[in-house]
């Protein structure tokens, strides 16, 4: 599944699924463009730990992904994006006749609004180039949808819209469109959120994964940034030419439900 001297521009990616993202794309032989609203040292830090790992190009663009004009700037600063992936994203929970409409603006914004904003800017160099990969990170919640998360599920299922309009408009040129649906992966900021529901739940560090956090998900186990990872790898290979315009759910039997 190599990409070997393809660019990846990857929103959100200095932690989390975006950052398993960019290192299973670099071993893949793709050089890299981290991204996120930060521009801290340790944000440059990775993306340099990331090129000496891997061999490849990798360097980190501080991009606000609420902001349009800064969304097409990231891509305009990267140079080359031969693979787009739109991972970036936040959630916040409410009753919708309680959501905060700051919230709801900045949901919509960051996780629909920028992957319109970086697949418009990232077409004509794809097209330019001959040759390009759209992957979009939607969630189990464009599929599907759970109380609470209007703005989230709404924006996710925008996005998969979306990924199927773009995969069509291209159909006859050698780029593709997918999104991706994952479930409950196991990232630093859902481990930081064990321990207090243990607490929350008097359950055990088991009972609370199995019963609470993956009630949802029949296999009962996280995916790992590293399978998603994997999974953009392979959607951005030559094996996956002919897959466009779907979603692939990574979920443990969640949307099978």
């Amino acid at each position: 599944m190599s990409v070997s001297g393809k660019t990846a521009v990857v929103t959100g990616s200095n932690s989390g699924i975006g950052l398993g993202v960019a290192r299973e794309l670099a071993k893949a032989g793709a050089n890299v463009v981290l991204n996120s609203f930060t521009d801290r040292d340790e944000d440059h830090a990775i993306a340099a730990e990331i090129a000496k790992e891997f061999g490849v190009e990798a360097r980190y663009i501080k991009a606000d992904m609420s902001k349009g004009d800064e969304c097409r700037a990231l891509i305009e600063q990267a140079g080359t994006c031969d693979i787009l992936v739109n991972n970036a994203g936040i959630q916040f929970v409410s009753p919708i006749d309680e959501f905060p409409q700051d919230k709801w603006d900045a949901i919509i914004a960051i996780n629909m609004n920028s992957a319109y904003h970086t697949t418009a800017a990232a077409l004509p160099k794809m097209r330019a180039a001959g040759w390009g990969r759209v992957i979009n990170i939607a969630s189990a919640h464009g599929l599907t949808a759970s109380p609470y998360k209007s703005a989230y599920v709404a924006a996710k299922h925008g996005v998969v819209g979306m990924t199927k309009v773009v995969a069509l408009e291209t159909a006859e040129e050698p780029i593709t469109a997918n999104a991706i649906c994952p479930g409950y992966v196991l990232t630093p900021l859902v481990e930081a959120q064990i321990p207090d529901t243990m607490k929350e739940y008097n359950m055990s560090r088991d009972e609370v994964i199995k019963n609470v956090m993956l009630a949802r998900q029949p296999s009962k186990e996280f995916a790992t940034v590293e399978q998603l990872g994997g999974t953009v790898a392979f959607l951005a290979s030559d094996a996956a030419a002919q897959i466009t315009g779907t979603t692939i759910s990574v979920d443990g039997g969640w949307t099978a439900l």
